[in-house]
């Protein structure tokens, strides 16, 4: 099941759409039968996040925290049973997303989006902190936003 919780007040996201658009790119990474949660929230509350889980001290746009953190980026998660039908869960700092959508040249709700593959991808473990890490990352989350007919 995929969920998305708005927990911010100040920018209006519709949680259903976003819903489905996550179940149309998990369904296309080849869980379909998978959950994923979604948080929509604030800088205060992301650099909380940050700060506990990161040691930084300073709000961010997103983070991913993988059901499956040693699972190899590339290959098919293999699961034990439905308890493990779990792809992780990803935060968004809204507020974070409306500041930084400019700099991508991106709507709010495009550099939304981009970020939910971004999250999604991050979630079987892909990363950038090479370049080629970095390409790998990429093709996932232009294949995503492909199936979504994502235009930006």
């Amino acid at each position: 099941m995929i969920t998305v919780k708005n927990r911010q007040r100040t920018f209006p996201v519709n949680t259903a759409k976003l819903q489905k658009l996550v179940e149309v790119m998990v369904a296309e990474l080849g869980y379909p039968d998978f959950d994923v949660y979604v948080l929509l929230t604030t800088d205060k509350s992301m650099q909380a996040y940050n700060r506990d889980f990161r040691n930084k001290d300073k709000p961010t746009d997103i983070l991913s925290f993988p059901f499956h953190p040693d699972h190899k980026a590339g290959t098919k998660l293999k699961v034990q049973d439905d308890e493990e039908k779990n792809l992780g869960d990803i935060i968004i700092s809204l507020a974070y997303v409306a500041r930084t959508a400019v700099d991508w040249d991106r709507s709010f709700d495009d550099h939304l989006v981009a970020l939910l593959a971004h999250g999604l991808a991050h979630l079987l473990n892909y990363d950038h902190h090479t370049d080629e890490d970095f390409e790998a990352m990429q093709r996932v989350e232009k294949k995503l936003l492909k199936k979504i007919e994502f235009k930006a």
